[in-house]
């Protein structure tokens, strides 16, 4: 997915502040959902993230066009982890992985099959 960078995801010096990445990387995850007619959010069930472990390689600045690319490592029955980057052009910017856990009604849930054909 691809993203422009504006003012409001930056710092007073025009770098991107560094909790928008991680708001990058959830819009992806969002997205692939968006791409195949389905929601990340259905009637109680949703997915929350548990951990993530993130890695700051170099800074996006206004106006940069960058891409988040993701991937998902492992599926479990009521959980995921998924290896997100993000690029400008070629050149690396962010990488992290999320552990992603489903919650129906807020208790830990079997992840529907629909959804795990969304990471195929």
């Amino acid at each position: 997915m691809k993203l422009r960078i504006y003012y409001e995801d930056t710092d007073c010096g025009g770098v991107v502040y560094y909790a928008n990445y991680l708001k990058f990387c959830e819009r992806a995850r969002s997205e692939l959902f968006f791409q195949k007619g389905l929601s990340p959010h259905k009637d109680n069930e949703f997915f929350v993230v548990k951990s993530v472990t993130a890695d700051y390689v170099k800074s996006a600045v206004f106006g940069d066009i960058i891409e988040v690319k993701t991937n998902l490592i492992e599926k479990k029955s009521a959980s995921i982890i998924m290896y997100q980057e993000i690029f400008r052009n070629d050149e690396l910017l962010f990488k992290a992985t999320f552990k992603l856990a489903f919650l129906k009604d807020f208790k830990p849930s079997k992840i529907p099959l629909e959804f795990f054909e969304i990471f195929k």
